[in-house]
């Protein structure tokens, strides 16, 4: 066993690619893949010794492997996320980039001192003191109130007889005053017992207090000494990069919109992998991080499919550690200009367009070509309005309005589902029923933008109809009808365990990457705003 690792088959330099991999979006690396393969066996080898790990890895976790260079050698290193069953260290794999497990470091013994923390927190919210007291307070509160209700009857009651011999004592005075004692007495008697359960209430509720304070100090102490533990974790996890510099987790955030760095961050595959190899004078040639086990519940994840790097965690993590090396260009800036869309539908008020695949249909933040571009180019010194909005992956039917009312009419039919659209895909798979619905709530995934990850407590309602067309091969023809527009609905409703489980081809977020994503808008109907006609909108599909 060892932590280099050489291939089972002859490699050639000659079949090394000429930049380091991309990770945010890329296609494996054939040499990735015969590295993956190999390590999947070795993962087995695990498996088949430890039931813990066993199970663990059953319900799931990330690998990473790194093709490196040493002289004419070409070899790989391999890596998982976060630990495995307990331990950071183990022969087959790289160690991490700060071993938090060491028992002679400072995690260990601060993280022993949050649990004792924990501990007497809890203690102290299960005690049998603090559950009488909560007790006694409630009884005490409630007596209260029905003891001020019996009172206020008692004495109306009281009062009503008073009254009545009052009306007899006519001008005995001494009887009228004996009237006014009686009632004095039993106001008095009401309030002095009344009072005296108010006693008893301030007593508990002292008591109370004495006891939640402990509790929130010891709260705030926790958060205090575990804000100062992480920060300590952070500048302990210190990385280096391909020009040979280092810095720590600390100074990388700092430059970031969130300032600090997110809790598990240096602990994922591809910085241990970056970070060993710099360590050990070994060139990066290529990397690939892959999923082993079954999916979250909450996320799209496919047991052996390869997937970018993290954006929270590791991105600005691998900027860095990438610094030196020379890098491939984002897959997607390679999309280039001639993806100019052409107009199916036009009239005075509307234009609908037949968007390509790797178009945006707004401008974005990477350099590829949008539709309100292409409608300056093609339209200058018009104000349009792009109605609704396409995956750049996807292709198909995009609304165009050429006012702003036209624009606030059409928003108007979307928001009131009365714009119906309808989408032909490419499934790697067959599903179960061959026509349905789908009722998958779904929220963006805001530490793995831009993914949407599945929550049936906080999510949106997303609903999708669908029906099977035909199937060949393994690979089915859907067509989708969108009942909401959530963003990715579509696509993560094809993938998702509890969807049709059969990600869209061509999916690199869900699914396998491959020419482009199988999702086209083939048609759109509605009534339109300005003449109340129906208008029925259509795009061939193009695969």
């Amino acid at each position: 066993m060892a932590i280099i690792h050489d291939f089972n088959l002859p490699v050639s330099l000659t079949e090394l690619p000429d930049s380091f991999t991309y990770p945010f979006n890329y296609t494996p690396h054939k040499l990735c893949r015969l590295a993956a393969e190999q390590l999947k066996k070795i993962i087995r080898e695990y498996i088949k010794h430890s039931s813990e790990i066993a199970k663990e890895l059953q319900r799931g976790k990330m690998f990473g492997v790194l093709v490196v260079q040493h002289s004419e050698s070409v070899s790989f290193l391999a890596a998982f996320s976060g630990n495995l069953a307990h331990k950071n260290v183990y022969p087959d794999f790289v160690p991490p980039v700060y071993d938090m497990l060491n028992p002679e470091g400072f995690f260990l013994s601060g993280e022993a001192e949050l649990n004792r923390i924990n501990r007497r927190v809890a203690e102290l919210e299960a005690s049998d003191e603090l559950m009488n007291l909560r007790d006694e307070l409630q009884h005490y509160e409630e007596l209260l109130v029905s003891t001020k209700q019996e009172h206020k009857k008692f004495l109306g009651e009281a009062k009503r007889l008073r009254d009545e011999r009052r009306l007899l004592a006519g001008d005995d005075l001494e009887l009228i005053a004996e009237l006014n004692r009686e009632s004095s007495f039993l106001k008095a008697e009401c309030r002095r017992k009344e009072g005296a359960l108010r006693d008893n209430i301030l007593t508990i509720e002292s008591k109370l207090r004495t006891l939640y304070t402990e509790i929130k100090e010891l709260k705030v102490q926790r958060r205090e000494f575990s804000s100062t533990l992480q920060q300590q974790i952070f500048e302990h996890f210190v990385v280096l990069n391909g020009r040979g510099e280092s810095r720590n987790l600390m100074e990388i955030f700092a430059d970031t919109p969130q300032g600090i760095p997110p809790a598990g961050a240096g602990e994922c595959a591809a910085p241990k992998l970056l970070q060993y190899a710099y360590a050990n004078g070994l060139k990066p040639i290529c990397m690939a991080e892959f999923w082993w086990g079954d999916s979250p519940k909450d996320e799209v994840r496919r047991d052996g499919e390869f997937y970018p790097s993290c954006k929270s965690k590791c991105e600005p993590i691998l900027n860095y550690m990438m610094q030196g090396l020379t890098v491939e260009m984002n897959p997607i800036l390679f999309q280039g200009k001639d993806l100019w869309p052409g107009v199916v539908y036009e009239d005075e008020w509307i234009l609908a367009i037949d968007k390509r695949s790797g178009m945006l249909s707004m401008r974005g933040k990477v350099d590829v070509p949008s539709v309100d571009e292409w409608l300056k180019v093609e339209y200058p010194g018009s104000d349009y309005y792009v109605v609704h909005r396409l995956d750049m992956d996807t292709s198909g039917i995009l609304l165009i309005a050429k006012t702003l009312e036209v624009y606030k009419a059409l928003q108007g039919l979307f928001a009131k589902k009365q714009v119906e659209k309808r989408y032909i895909a490419l499934i790697s798979g067959v599903p179960k029923v061959s026509e349905g619905i789908i009722n998958i709530p779904l929220i963006a995934d805001i530490d793995n933008r831009p993914f949407q990850k599945v929550d049936y407590i906080n999510g949106k309602e997303s609903i999708t109809e669908y029906k099977v067309l035909n199937s060949k091969n393994g690979v089915s023809r859907i067509q989708f009808r969108p009942l909401t527009g959530r963003t990715h609905q579509l696509r993560v409703h094809a993938a998702h365990l509890d969807g049709l489980n059969a990600p869209i081809i061509g999916d690199n977020l869900y699914g396998r990457r491959g020419r482009r994503l199988m999702l086209h808008a083939e048609s759109v109907q509605f009534i339109h705003p300005i003449t109340k006609t129906r208008v029925v909108i259509s795009s061939p599909v193009p695969f």
